[in-house]
C-alpha cells in the first residue's frame, strides 16, 4: 500500500525504457544454419496464411506483430511490475498509447518508439494518478530504465539507486515577476503589495528546505540471484509469492491493451477489479 509520506501526496508515475543498440531493438544474432530445411516454418505460421520463409520474422520475431507484442509487452509490462508493486495497484481504468516505427526501419511492423498514458482511479490502495510509460529503441541518453513518483512534496526515482528529492512551496503565495501585477496601474500595484507584505511575513516568503535522501545497495547484491532465490524458496516451502499469476495478468493486460490503443486508433477502457475490458 502507498502511503503519503516524503514525496506527500502521489499524483502522478514517469517510468521508461531506454536502449540505444541493435541488439537492444531485436537485431538477434542469427544461426548460420537457419533455412526451411532446419527451422520447421509451416509449424510456426499454423493458423496463418501460407507465406514463404522468413529468417528475420522467425529469429527476429518481437519484431512482427504477428508474433510478438511489441515494447508494450516486452518493456512496459516490466515497469508496470514495478509500479503495481509499489503502489499496491490493480490497474488503470483508461488507456491511450501512441508511437512510430523511428529509426529501426528494418521491416518491423511495430514502433520503436511508444509513450502510453494510462489513468489510475482512486483506491484504499492509493491516490488518483496518472501514468506515462516510454520505451525509445533510438534514445541518444543511453540505456536506462526510470520509475519517478512524483507527489506534491517531491519525487521518489528509482533507477541504479533510489533517490528522494523535495521541492515545497512557502506559505506565501508570491507576488510579481511571472503574474500580471507589473500591467496593473502603479497605484492598484503598491495597495496590492502592502496588504501582501502585511499579509505575509518573510519567514512565509521563504521556500522551505528538506534534505534529499539516497539509497544504493549494498556491495554485491544481484536483483536476478535475489529475484530467482524468493521464486526457488516458494517453490520449496510451498507459501505464494506477490506476483502470482494474478498479479501477472493485472499487469500484462494493460501493456496489451496498449497495442489495442496504438494500432486502432482509440481509447481503451479496463476494468482493473474485475480484469476485463469495460
Amino acid at each position: 500500500m502507498y502511503e503519503a509520506g516524503e514525496i506527500g501526496k502521489l499524483n502522478c508515475i514517469e517510468a521508461s525504457y531506454d536502449r540505444h543498440s541493435a541488439i537492444g531493438a531485436w537485431q538477434y544474432t542469427m544461426p548460420t544454419d537457419g533455412s526451411p530445411e532446419t527451422v520447421d516454418w509451416d509449424r510456426y505460421i499454423a493458423g496463418m496464411p501460407a507465406q514463404p520463409y522468413d529468417a528475420k520474422q522467425f529469429f527476429w520475431w518481437r519484431n512482427y506483430r504477428a508474433f510478438g507484442t511489441g515494447v508494450a509487452g516486452d518493456l512496459f509490462v516490466h515497469l508496470l511490475t514495478g509500479i503495481h508493486m509499489i503502489t499496491g495497484a490493480k490497474g488503470p481504468a483508461r488507456i491511450f498509447a501512441s508511437g512510430e516505427t523511428s529509426y529501426w526501419k528494418d521491416g518491423r511492423d511495430v514502433p520503436d518508439v511508444m509513450t502510453a498514458i494510462m489513468d489510475y482511479p482512486k483506491t484504499k490502495e492509493h491516490p488518483a494518478f496518472q501514468l506515462t510509460l516510454r520505451v525509445n529503441f533510438s534514445s541518444g541518453m543511453g540505456d536506462r530504465s526510470v520509475i519517478r513518483l512524483i507527489g506534491d512534496e517531491g519525487a521518489m526515482e528509482l533507477g541504479n539507486a533510489l533517490t528522494i528529492t523535495h521541492d515545497l512551496l512557502p506559505k506565501a503565495p508570491g507576488i510579481g515577476g511571472w503574474d500580471a501585477l507589473a500591467t496593473y496601474p502603479k497605484q492598484m500595484q503598491e495597495k496590492l503589495l502592502q496588504a501582501y507584505n502585511e499579509k505575509y511575513s518573510k519567514k512565509d516568503r521563504e521556500k522551505p528546505g528538506k534534505p534529499a535522501i539516497r539509497y544504493t545497495v549494498p556491495e554485491g547484491h544481484d536483483a536476478h540471484v535475489a529475484h530467482f532465490t524468493n521464486f526457488f524458496e516458494a517453490i520449496r516451502t510451498g507459501r505464494s509469492v506477490i506476483e502470482d499469476p494474478v498479479f501477472g495478468f493485472r499487469a500484462a493486460a494493460p501493456c496489451l491493451a496498449c497495442n489495442d490503443s496504438y494500432f486502432g486508433k482509440k481509447i481503451v477502457e479496463w476494468d482493473p477489479v474485475k480484469m476485463e475490458l469495460k
